[in-house]
């Protein structure tokens, strides 16, 4: 990545997405590849007075999930725990050498490692519910991200930098600009009572009553583009199919198709991946029922590159997610899962709110229509 582009990476990170502030415990996980990214974190960091500790992340838990016991897997770490009861800001950055390195783990095994760890990571969701820490999950380009998104290096860089708003003079300025215009849809959104989605093979509806609709501009995660609530969660009825695979833990769920009674999924089928499917959804009591249902807004990413950080802000798409619902939403759900699939809208796709139109074939209306 060109190393003007990487400056702007970086500083956009610390002074937008996370503002880095003195005093500040910042802990930065990535993969080796991503450490040109992390040295320039790191040194802005001390330059804001923070204190800031890079954890290498690796891909030794392929022989955990292969060789290990069920208590080996569900052994948590105190270091781990340490730094999520600690942290003030994290910074996650994605991009490995091989994203297929668990494909050959059996999908039980996988459901049973994250169950595993869902105690250390429901202490930092309450910490980032009490405003005592922070978070932001980031990617490095890599050969392996270029090859899923079917692109070379060069190009998968340069889509980074467009979806980013990197490519911009002033990227912190293009993204308070999104946030002010994604601002004006969660305005008009706040208040609404049911939400009814329909698209091909799909027509499902949910209430969205006394729920909160987050501006999701560029901070959690980088890049955004979404506007997004929790549903009630025993408020979900109907089906709908997704049109773009569904990735968890580098494997692939092809054509899914879910319904909902009361809540709750009570069939879901997939024509590849069915397994995986079904193992996730029995993860826990939580697994089954949507924790999320958000808009993509950043229409600069219009290619399904199979990494969700991307995928789900797609203009023109809406996605669900299963599981643990994000509590500034006001959404009640509890998982050890939060898996997001895509549902395509830009070919005849309606979103009503209260019965109101206001969103068609992937684009936001000026004027809603009854």
């Amino acid at each position: 990545m060109d190393t003007n582009i990487l400056d702007k990476y970086a500083k956009t990170l610390m002074d937008y997405a996370l503002f880095i502030e003195e005093g500040d415990y910042l802990v930065i996980q990535g993969y080796p590849e991503a450490m040109p990214l992390m040295e320039r974190c790191y040194r802005i960091a001390l330059q804001k007075g923070a204190n800031p500790q890079v954890l290498l992340r690796h891909q030794l838990d392929e022989i955990l999930l292969k060789e290990g016991s069920d208590k080996q897997l569900a052994f948590e770490s105190p270091v781990a725990e340490a730094v999520m009861k600690n942290v003030t800001k994290l910074l996650n950055i994605g991009g490995t050498s091989n994203t297929k390195y668990l494909s050959g783990v059996d999908p039980k095994r996988i459901a049973y490692y994250r169950k595993s760890g869902e105690r250390i990571s429901q202490i930092h969701r309450e910490r980032v519910e009490r405003k005592e820490s922070d978070w932001c999950l980031c990617m490095y380009p890599t050969n392996a991200l270029a090859q899923e998104a079917g692109m070379s290096l060069r190009d998968y860089e340069a889509f980074i930098e467009k979806a980013c708003l990197l490519d911009r003079e002033d990227p912190i300025a293009a993204w308070q600009e999104v946030q002010r215009s994604q601002q004006k849809i969660v305005d008009y959104l706040t208040g609404k009572k049911t939400l009814e989605i329909r698209s091909e093979d799909t027509h499902i509806t949910m209430s969205v009553e006394d729920r909160i609709w987050i501006n999701s501009d560029g901070h959690t995660n980088f890049p955004s583009g979404e506007v997004f609530t929790a549903p009630v969660e025993d408020s979900v009825e109907g089906h709908i199919r997704f049109s773009y695979p569904g990735i968890y833990a580098g494997q692939e769920i092809e054509d899914i198709r879910l319904t909902f009674e009361k809540g709750k999924v009570v069939e879901a089928k997939a024509s590849k991946g069915e397994g995986l499917l079904q193992a996730l959804i029995q993860t826990d009591q939580g697994a089954s029922r949507v924790g999320e249902v958000a808009i993509g807004t950043n229409y600069g990413i219009q290619q399904f590159t199979r990494n969700m950080l991307y995928d789900e802000k797609i203009g023109g798409t809406v996605h669900l997610a299963l599981g643990s619902a994000y509590g500034k939403s006001g959404g009640k759900n509890k998982s050890a899962i939060h898996w997001d699939m895509l549902c395509d809208m830009k070919q005849g796709g309606d979103i009503y709110a209260d019965g109101i139109l206001f969103y068609q074939n992937g684009k936001f209306i000026d004027k809603p229509v009854r």
